[in-house]
């Protein structure tokens, strides 16, 4: 009997914990729907203050920025069919991809979309590369994101999770009874959720912030 309530009752008070560690965690793009993790260790917590407030400067030397980069062209080419061959071109030569590309129109009128990757280190040349398989440039613009913290929260959020997902797992190895293996499997299982969606959105973040997408409208002079 002794024995089961010394599992019992860190099972009941683990969850208030992890919640009441919740209610004083960050506000981010990813919010958790699993308990939230106990408070960050003191120098993740440090780093994060840092990016956001008085030793930003110092903090920005140490950590690579996440910048998503879009760029969008309408160009007036000679012929579609072959300017959209010459995008895709540009795309591979420069070390990307192409994710879409269709045509349409009739043949008094015809136009063109081509949407691809290139490295973000790449995405002026690719721009230069375009305006030269124009005749005119109607439309241009650039958009840039800097998506730094929130990467930089993400991670401060795994790392959490991670703590709370090796408290369960010890947790588990100590309970005995069908119930408080359940109990503590249910919210491994949540934990373990989580953290698979925090990875999923570091990872998109650093494709797109490493691969910049450029749109280009073609159309006919």
């Amino acid at each position: 009997m002794n024995k089961l309530l010394r599992i019992s009752i860190p099972l009941l008070l683990i969850p208030g914990l992890v919640l009441a560690a919740g209610c004083a965690a960050p506000e981010t793009a990813v919010a958790p729907s699993a308990p939230a993790p106990p408070p960050m260790p003191e120098e993740a917590y440090s780093k994060t203050e840092q990016y956001r407030g008085g030793e930003g400067q110092a903090y920005d030397a140490d950590i690579e920025r996440k910048i998503v980069k879009t760029g969008y062209l309408t160009l007036e080419v000679d012929d579609v069919p072959e300017a959209m061959n010459g995008v895709a071109v540009v795309a591979r030569e420069l070390g990307g991809y192409v994710v879409s590309s269709n045509k349409h129109g009739d043949e008094g009128e015809t136009f063109g979309r081509v949407t691809f990757r290139v490295p973000a280190e790449r995405f002026d040349e690719a721009f230069a590369r375009l305006r030269q398989l124009a005749v005119d440039v109607p439309y241009e613009s650039t958009d840039s994101r800097d998506v730094t913290e929130e990467y930089t929260d993400l991670e401060a959020q795994l790392r959490n999770l991670q703590a709370t997902e090796a408290q369960y797992l010890a947790l588990l190895s100590k309970a005995e009874t069908v119930e408080d293996i359940l109990a503590v499997q249910r919210e491994l299982s949540n934990v373990r959720g989580e953290i698979e969606r925090i990875k999923g959105r570091m990872q998109y973040l650093e494709r797109t912030s490493d691969m910049s997408l450029i749109e280009v409208n073609l159309q006919e002079t």
